[in-house]
């Protein structure tokens, strides 16, 4: 019988080792991806450059890009997208015995094409001439100009950090990979433009497919788990280090490829912080908490954020301000669906604001009263490139955005309800369902603490 067990575990690791090295999603979803992309590029191709193996031994994560067209977590890939032939190339070298080192496919690695329905594939080595016998004098080259994104990293925000520290250094100045990339390329091909797709990629991540939704629902469900755990474990004299490590314990273990972002635990002044992530506090009696997390499932972000106080029970001003909140977000996701804009969602909420008295100027309202409760699109990464939604354009079926109502009754009583929304064919789907949300079920939840 112990016999029996133990073979049963071992074929149940190997059969979730291979798993894990396949595709996330069908070929031929990737297949649609990129065909979507031909039909942006009919005059060029597209060139995309995976992460390479971390210099200080870190496990290996690809980048978001490659994982979106080719799905493939192999170092230094590089996957062409050939809008002229309407066929994509994928290059890469891996000896088999790194291969099973890494946990990467060996069928993938002997039979690429056949595994990721790629028409193409070559060795690494050959991409300079593949590349070079390609070109015509009118072939396009586009790629990326703004930076890849690894699990936890926000478009944009990896470039605009890179670019005040480095770029814009006098002691530095080295460009970003991306565009040294395109330096590269102006310099060996000076007869061929050389075209930023990110714009072309970005559009075509806006919208999240059935399989995407289903991913970024099972990591929103794990982000619920790991705040009620937090919630559970919450108490005046607790650590927010403990706390903070508890929240990335339940999701890991719960199969998270890693942490959407840094867990975010404000508590006391430095509710003034909005990105507040030092756990350098016990919790004391009086404390309300702004706890915002969010795993990342097979490289799909979630972002969820509760507010409750350390003692589990709300004093009148943390309730009244909590309440207010509580109310503005009931008006937005009853708001949210197909062919409504957010800007329409911020006036109705302006509105309410005003029956109650309220001035909807105050710096407190501004995201309630201009986004309509929204704040960011989700995807890949948990602050996606949106494009146009938040300058009136109507909402459409397959967004991912985060509801997140944020507002602050004082220097040390602020609040953070967020969800992570999508939207459906006739409304919204609140994809992190399931917390104690009101005053009423949070002290019940929190009282046998």
């Amino acid at each position: 019988m112990l016999k029996s067990t133990l073979l049963f575990a071992l074929l149940l690791l190997l059969s979730v080792c291979e798993l894990r090295a396949q595709l996330i999603f069908e070929k031929e979803e990737y297949r649609a991806r990129r065909e979507k992309l031909m039909d942006k590029i009919p005059d060029g191709i597209a060139i995309f450059r995976g992460a390479s193996e971390s210099l200080v031994g870190l496990p290996f994560t690809q980048y978001n890009n490659m994982m979106y067209f080719a799905g493939v977590e192999i170092p230094d890939a590089i996957l062409i997208v050939d809008g002229e032939k309407r066929e994509s190339t994928l290059f890469f070298t891996i000896d088999e015995h790194h291969a099973d080192g890494e946990n990467i496919s060996l069928e993938l690695v002997r039979e690429p094409v056949k595994i990721t329905g790629i028409e193409h594939y070559r060795p690494y080595e050959d991409f300079s001439e593949v590349l070079k016998s390609r070109l015509t004098k009118t072939t396009v080259i586009y790629t990326p100009f703004s930076p890849e994104e690894h699990i936890g990293e926000n478009s944009m925000e990896t470039f605009n950090a890179f670019k005040r520290t480095v770029t814009d250094n006098e002691w530095d100045g080295r460009l970003t990979r991306e565009m040294q990339f395109v330096a590269v390329l102006n310099e060996r091909f000076p007869e061929n433009n050389v075209e930023n797709c990110t714009p072309f990629v970005w559009e075509l991540r806006k919208f999240k497919s059935k399989a995407e939704i289903d991913l970024i629902r099972e990591a929103s469900q794990l982000s619920v788990k790991a705040h009620k755990a937090v919630m559970k474990a919450t108490r005046p004299g607790v650590p927010e280090l403990e706390l903070a490590a508890l929240f990335q314990q339940v999701t890991m273990s719960g199969g998270a490829k890693g942490l959407a972002f840094g867990t975010i635990i404000m508590s006391d002044k430095n509710h003034a912080y909005g990105h507040y992530m030092q756990y350098d506090r016990i919790l004391g009696e009086k404390d309300f908490i702004i706890l915002d997390g969010g795993a990342n499932v097979s490289y799909y972000a979630s972002d969820v954020s509760t507010t409750f106080p350390a003692s589990g029970k709300f004093s009148d001003t943390q309730r009244e301000i909590y309440e207010l909140g509580l109310f503005i977000r009931e008006i937005c996701q009853g708001m949210y669906r197909p062919g409504v804009s957010l800007t329409e969602i911020g006036n109705a909420v302006k509105k309410e604001l005003e029956k109650m008295g309220f001035d909807p100027s105050e710096p407190r309202f501004r995201l309630w009263t201009r986004d309509g409760g929204f704040n960011h699109s989700i995807g890949m990464a948990v602050h996606d490139r949106m494009l146009n939604f938040d300058r009136g354009e109507p909402l459409q079926p397959g967004f991912v955005f985060a509801c997140d109502i944020m507002g602050k009754a004082d220097d040390v009583t602020g609040i953070r309800i967020e969800d992570t929304v999508v939207i459906t064919e006739d409304g919204c789907e609140i994809l992190s369902a399931g917390l104690p949300r009101t005053v009423d079920e949070i002290e019940a939840f929190m009282k046998d603490n």
